[in-house]
């Protein structure tokens, strides 16, 4: 005899047995790298799309890309605005344009991030490192600053904040890329204490992957690692399958 599944208690969300069901999806940096392909990969599954980059020509282009991936092909169902995640005003007049157009995200992903060139700390300009801060740290609390919100009202729904290796460890080189993402862990950490039952918030670690920040790292010894496109479909599982039992986890893929 086959038993009937267990009613889901109010409140909670019900577990996305491999991402079944039809996600709406803001994913921020979404023009280049981990976001760019993490996009296409869920709009292949026939997941929405709100997302956005600094680049409108960047966004003009992929905007066809997304719309001939999209499983059904549609012009009109995904959302890409022009936005700095670095500036709260930018992220407040998104949020608005989104909840007009598209809704309440289901799921964001704070993907937007940047590096900077290999150099030891004293010899970083303070403007390079301001931007690396500004983008990675403050470009994500903007986007929490404005989208929980408007997912409290639901009580429910999942934040994945990209961390990294280097989140984790430290680097010569690379120190105010690695200060950033320790940031990205510890925000997300006390973010998932805030969070009602419901929701959930993790620090996700893409690994090694073959993007313009790891060569601006690695040089051409980056092209050793796999590339965005074979790491999208074990990221779009993962992240499709969080639920509130992962808050406050930092993960990997």
């Amino acid at each position: 005899m086959t038993l009937p599944p267990m009613p889901t208690p109010a409140g909670y969300p019900s577990m996305r047995s491999a991402g079944g069901a039809i996600q709406t999806l803001l994913i921020t940096g979404v023009s280049r790298g981990l976001g760019k392909a993490l996009a296409l990969e869920l709009a292949k599954r026939g997941h929405y799309i709100i997302g956005c980059a600094r680049s409108q020509d960047k966004l003009n282009a992929f905007q066809t890309e997304l719309a001939s991936s999209t499983n059904p092909p549609s012009e009109n169902k995904h959302l890409l605005m022009s936005v700095d995640v670095s500036l709260n005003s930018s992220v407040e007049e998104f949020a608005r344009a989104v909840m007009e157009k598209k809704g309440v995200p289901d799921i964001i992903v704070n993907c937007a991030g940047t590096i900077n060139r290999n150099n030891k700390l004293w010899e970083v300009p303070a403007e390079e490192f301001d931007s690396v801060i500004d983008t990675n740290l403050k470009g994500t609390a903007n986007v929490l600053r404005h989208f929980i919100p408007l997912m409290l009202e639901k009580k429910q729904g999942v934040i994945v904040n990209m961390s990294s290796g280097w989140g984790r460890s430290g680097a010569a080189q690379v120190a105010p890329y690695c200060a950033s993402k320790w940031a990205i862990e510890g925000l997300t950490a006390s973010v998932a204490k805030e969070l009602p039952p419901g929701m959930a918030a993790v620090a996700l670690n893409p690994g090694v992957i073959y993007t313009d920040m790891l060569q601006s790292c690695f040089g051409n010894s980056a092209s050793l690692y796999q590339t965005p496109e074979s790491w999208a479909p074990k990221a779009a599982n993962m992240i499709l399958n969080l639920t509130m039992a992962d808050n406050g986890a930092s993960l990997s893929v």
